[in-house]
């Protein structure tokens, strides 16, 4: 296995240099984005859902923080052991100068700030978790270690690839199997299955297994499941794997967005959807409707 080493955190705005030996690496999330020349799972999916100026508007000009990640920031905290600090904020009303006041702070020391309601579910959701048969064994602390980054190079188009784990387990005898932990509204496989798409869990799922088998964590028969959690009680549980097709459909995402990331990085050119006239049709429900009515 490849050894792990320790990244320094970025010594001025520029960043920190960039990482050109394949590994694993032991860096804070925010060392983790600052590498913005490895192409990520993320990334990838913006610039084919997107474009290349979707894709690189968004690396210069990173999204502040939103109040909707924060359930999903803290329940990480508590099932990984691992990420920012909880800070209660015990107030009825955030809406007033001191409420606001404690926020800020949390938000400006790097903590998430939670409502009492908020910090009474993510502690119940880290102990439903806990008690799962299949989640508590994949996030077992004694058999693991949580958030570590990989970095690797792409051999056919030489571009360096990124992944951050949210748990690295032990090298083991046996089929390795590589968690990854999402909080969502519905757990049931069959909502899961629009989440997988509209997400692109499957080309996540690629990318993790990329790394994983470049830098020689897992062989081939690995799995990487998406341990998947309700953010309402009973806080359950759906541990799922994303079946061949749809892996092969997620590499073939992944390979267009590695060739489209390494042309433009050549170029220096990020064009958006297209740089010829496109012909537009009308939608098809109108077209009929209006072909009855007028043609």
């Amino acid at each position: 296995m490849t050894t792990t080493v320790p990244a320094e955190a970025p010594a001025s705005a520029a960043g920190p240099d960039p990482i050109t030996e394949p590994g694993i690496y032991d860096m804070d999330n925010d060392t983790y984005h600052s590498h913005r020349y490895a192409l990520s799972s993320s990334g990838a999916r913006k610039l084919i859902e997107f474009s290349p100026a979707h894709f690189r508007y968004e690396q210069d000009h990173p999204q502040p923080v939103k109040k909707v990640w924060d359930i999903g920031n803290a329940a990480h905290k508590l099932v990984l052991g691992n990420g920012p600090e909880l800070q209660l904020v015990d107030y009825e009303r955030w809406d007033t100068k001191v409420a606001k006041a404690e926020v800020a702070e949390a938000r400006a020391a790097g903590a998430v700030p939670l409502k009492r309601a908020e910090y009474d579910a993510v502690h119940e959701m880290a102990d439903a978790l806990r008690r799962h048969p299949v989640a508590s064994l994949l996030f077992d602390p004694e058999h693991g270690t949580a958030e570590r980054s990989l970095f690797w190079r792409d051999q056919p188009t030489g571009v360096m690839r990124r992944a951050r784990l949210d748990w690295l387990p032990n090298p083991r005898s046996g089929r390795l199997i590589i968690p990854d932990y999402k909080t969502c509204v519905s757990a049931h496989p069959e909502k899961l299955e629009k989440v997988i798409n509209d997400l692109g869990y499957h080309q996540q799922d690629d990318t993790y297994r990329s790394g994983c088998h470049a830098l020689g964590i897992a062989d081939a028969d690995a799995a990487f499941v998406f341990v998947c959690q309700e953010k309402t009680a009973p806080y359950v549980i759906t541990v799922i794997e994303v079946n061949a097709t749809a892996r092969r459909i997620g590499a073939a995402r992944n390979r267009r967005a590695l060739e489209t990331f390494a042309r433009c990085t050549s170029t220096g050119y990020w064009p958006g959807y297209s740089d010829d006239v496109v012909p537009v049709a009308l939608p098809p429900w109108a077209e009929t409707r209006d072909t009855l009515e007028y043609l």
